[in-house]
């Protein structure tokens, strides 16, 4: 007889364990399906391996620039190999704090493949064999797994994809090509040059980071040119190929023109896709949607009391999203209220307010919230904009980082926040004073109520709110 649930979660990334302690706090008994290792992919091969790798990175990148501040070094040097142990205990000890916390919940965690089959039914298969186990319902988040093209020559040597680059401990990338002009390839070109290696970006769009913000895009673009990265849009990648001589060679096509680079790794972060293999079962039916599961505004299935969160079901492939979803669909299934919410109507307005944080962490940091200028205009509001350039901020002066700036969206008639794009410093950690605007329908007035610490980089916020108010004429000179 199968084991029964009051739910059941496959997959034990952000989205997966968030939504399982939620449902564990809340009484219900609770089970985690695993494939690999808890934490899925954002704690063991994205996120948190990345972000590692990008802060030893940036401490090998200061140091080599540190005469400016009085610091003198004889000799600089890096370690990829020791970088790389550092990322894995990081990972390791983020790991272990998730673990520990199931096991205090009393979820139970069981490793192996699932497949769901009819009448609520999962089936687990690992080395030990198969097992079967019931619940009442059951939530997918399985996550996504890194795009291939089909491009020639892309399963040469060398050619790795983001989930390999990061498990490498030989250094090999002094030339490195990365295909894909996204978060993740950003990411990775920050990485490699703060660490002296020939970068280049080739995007299929036409600027980076499409489709955030153009203003963002482009003063991003100028910041990686500016510390030596390449930067090729409107690409098309024809082919990959071995050369006796030149190590790998990239054919691509820009603006219609063929041209040659070469390389001596070449890394695909085209993208990532649904990780649905071996999930759904022959006897069970669901419905898809532009290769994601098709899931309501509830984020339930076609199929009754089955749920799905995060990459395998949004197009948002964001760890805070997931585990925002997981939490409101727990809470959904608890007939709880609501903890979060994912979007807002502020009062007096039409259109909905995404609440939802969007990080790259490059160098400087970007993040953004809400709508842009352009977005608003698009749903036919009316926005007053408000802009700070943090060259004048006095923690950038200290810190020697005065590239970026602070741009905010008014509503016109009401004055209340509905975006913010920060391109600066601890612009990751800034955007969440914005996002809890947001949500709460604050005005410039009500944002100007609060102090703000100096010398921060927070102070900008200050700044810009006052931009907007004396654009307004709200504030007299």
């Amino acid at each position: 007889m199968a084991k029964h649930y009051d739910l059941i979660v496959i997959g034990g990334g952000p989205g997966g364990y968030t939504a399982a302690l939620r449902a564990a706090g809340l009484g219900l008994r609770t089970a985690i399906v695993e494939k690999e290792k808890l934490g899925g992919t954002c704690v063991n091969k994205g996120c948190i391996p990345a972000k590692a790798l990008l802060h030893a990175s940036s401490i090998f990148e200061t140091l080599q620039n540190s005469d400016e501040f009085g610091v003198s070094t004889d000799f600089i040097s890096f370690d990829f190999k020791k970088m790389q142990h550092y990322k894995k205990r990081s990972v390791k000890a983020y790991r272990n704090e998730i673990k520990e916390l199931i096991e205090t919940a009393g979820i139970q965690v069981i490793y192996g493949t699932a497949t769901i089959r009819r009448g609520h039914t999962v089936e687990v298969n690992s080395p030990e064999g198969k097992d079967y186990y019931e619940a009442d319902n059951i939530i997918i988040a399985t996550g996504a797994k890194p795009v291939v093209p089909n491009i020639p020559g892309a399963d040469l040597p060398g050619v790795l994809t983001s989930d390999r680059l990061l498990t490498s401990e030989v250094w090999n990338y002094d030339r490195l090509t990365i295909i894909g002009g996204g978060v993740i390839g950003v990411e990775f070109a920050t990485i490699f040059n703060a660490l002296c290696s020939n970068v280049t970006i080739l995007e299929r769009g036409r600027h980076l980071l499409d489709p955030m913000d153009g203003e963002v895009s482009q003063a991003l673009e100028g910041e990686l040119r500016r510390k030596g990265i390449s930067v090729f849009c409107n690409t098309v990648i024809k082919e990959i190929r071995e050369d006796a001589n030149q190590g790998l060679v990239c054919v691509f096509t820009m603006n219609g023109e063929e041209q040659t680079l070469r390389s001596g790794q070449i890394v695909i972060a085209a993208g990532r896709t649904p990780y649905m293999e071996e999930l759904i079962g022959p006897d069970v039916d669901f419905e898809m949607e532009n290769g994601h599961l098709k899931v309501d505004s509830d984020f339930c299935t076609s199929e009754p009391g089955i749920y799905a969160i995060g990459d395998v079901a949004d197009r948002k492939k964001l760890a805070h999203v997931a585990a925002a979803q997981g939490t409101y669909v727990v809470e959904k299934i608890a007939g709880v209220k609501h903890t979060i919410r994912l979007c807002v109507v502020p009062k007096g307005m039409f259109v909905e307010l995404p609440v939802i944080p969007g990080c790259i962490y490059t160098e400087p940091e970007v993040a953004s919230v809400g709508l842009t200028k352009e977005a608003a205009s698009a749903c036919n509001m009316k926005v007053g904009c408000g802009r700070y350039l943090m060259s004048g901020n006095g923690k950038s002066i200290i810190t020697r980082e005065q590239s970026g700036f602070i741009h905010l969206v008014f509503e016109e008639y009401s004055g209340t926040l509905v975006g913010a794009q920060i391109m600066c410093p601890r612009a990751t950690d800034m955007i969440s004073e914005m996002a809890t605007a947001i949500a709460n329908g604050l005005t410039a007035e009500q944002l100007m109520l609060a102090m703000r610490a100096h010398p921060t980089y927070s102070e900008g916020i200050t700044e810009a709110i006052q931009n907007y108010l004396e654009t307004k004429g709200e504030i007299k000179e």
